[in-house]
């Protein structure tokens, strides 16, 4: 048994999870229904969300307090592009949304979830997640308050002695070994995954809402291989595509399918670790960039937004498409991390078009119906570039030092 685990192992881990994929799509196929399968998916994704925040919590804790005085972090610089990434991937949207508008039937959708009811108050609720109580951010999931209590206690714990210091490197060590082998168990995850998807969800939803998604998602794709290999190579000077297919690779398969960037956080640490980049920056950078870099909810949050309103037949002039871009940045960074999260804000942007919340909610309602396919790409775009601006960040000051730029 142990040399067999030793041969599946030493197989590349994206050929075992294509694997996984396509073996999963036969079964959901063949033989739909077999909840031991579906079960699988449901294991790998709980533990991947079980052992993210921990990991969240001592990296960057531990980062910050092993940081030595007078190391430049790069994180303003890192920021800066999540930030810039998000507004053109909305600017992206627009012109998507222009050059092609698309209608859609609005039905009469229950959806129980409160939409937020503007800007202030999903600044609010951030602000707010910020000051949570730190234990109840870690069993909860709450990214925000995770990575504001572990920033405080890191820059307390600068002045502690080396042995304290030690102590959280080699936590941080244990749960990153734990991460490792929870992703090793990915291919089998990703198989009962696209089985459930296979087994449950047909095809015939699809078919109304077709240009709906298509619209989606070939905003996505340009944003994935034309706006962020642009930023990407204004930082390192050299053809960027080999960096933008090594984190598309590395990241994007698992997000897809997972659904939820806080759930692939560990994923994204490993693939920076394989790049070579320093744990002190990705630590930090990684789990931000699961809370505020939302380049493919900026898309989802225009592009229907954009649509109810051409289905409405309201004119839309470019200022205020503009605003929109602004306000679907801003709200985009306030999604939750995690399965269909920008959707509950798409409300908010509607109301700067003066449309009732109660056709703004049914649109949130077409927005779930293709959910399986919008928000596993939204996802997939969104964690991806977590780690390739992480990257490209690390390896622009590289270049300006004078160092060689490989990963």
């Amino acid at each position: 048994m142990k040399q067999l685990w030793t041969q599946w192992t030493g197989i590349s881990l994206v050929k075992r999870i294509a694997s996984g994929l396509v073996l999963g799509a036969i079964l959901g196929l063949v033989i739909p229904g077999f909840d031991f399968v579906s079960l699988m998916g449901s294991v790998f994704v709980g533990a991947l969300k079980a052992i993210a925040p921990v990991l969240v919590f001592f990296l960057v804790m531990g980062a910050l307090a092993n940081q030595k005085n007078g190391t430049r972090s790069g994180m303003g610089h890192v920021i800066g592009l999540y930030l810039l990434g998000t507004f053109l991937s909305a600017l992206v949207a627009v012109a998507g949304s222009f050059l092609f508008p698309v209608s859609m039937t609005l039905p009469l959708a229950d959806v129980s979830s409160v939409a937020p009811g503007g800007v202030g108050e999903v600044l609010t609720t951030l602000v707010m997640n910020v000051v949570a109580n730190p234990v109840l951010a870690l069993t909860q999931g709450n990214y925000v308050g995770i990575l504001a209590w572990a920033v405080v206690f890191g820059l307390a714990l600068k002045q502690a002695n080396a042995t304290t210091k030690q102590v959280l490197t080699d936590i941080s060590d244990a749960v990153s070994q734990g991460v490792r082998w929870v992703i090793e168990f990915a291919p089998f995850g990703i198989l009962g995954l696209v089985y459930d998807t296979v087994s449950t969800s047909g095809i015939g939803v699809f078919q109304e809402y077709g240009m709906l998604l298509v619209l989606l998602v070939s905003c996505m794709v340009v944003v994935a291989f034309v706006i962020n290999p642009i930023l990407v190579y204004a930082n390192i000077r050299q053809n960027p595509y080999p960096l933008v297919w090594k984190c598309l690779k590395g990241s994007f398969v698992t997000a897809f399918f997972t659904r939820s960037s806080a759930a692939n956080i560990p994923v994204n640490m490993q693939l920076c670790a394989s790049m070579g980049l320093e744990e002190e920056r990705y630590a930090v950078s990684i789990p931000l960039g699961a809370t505020i870099n939302m380049a493919g909810a900026a898309v989802t949050i225009t592009v229907m937004t954009l649509a109810t309103v051409h289905t409405l037949g309201y004119s839309v002039d470019l200022p205020t498409a503009i605003v929109l871009s602004l306000v679907a940045s801003v709200s985009a960074c306030g999604t939750s991390g995690v399965a269909g999260g920008s959707l509950l804000l798409i409300p908010m942007a509607c109301a700067l078009f003066g449309i009732d919340g109660d056709i703004a909610m049914q649109v949130v309602g077409v927005g779930f119906m293709i959910g399986v396919v919008q928000d596993s790409v939204e996802t997939g775009l969104n964690s991806s570039t977590d780690a390739l601006f992480t990257a490209a960040a690390e390896l622009g000051q590289r270049r300006k030092n004078g160092e060689e730029v490989t990963f």
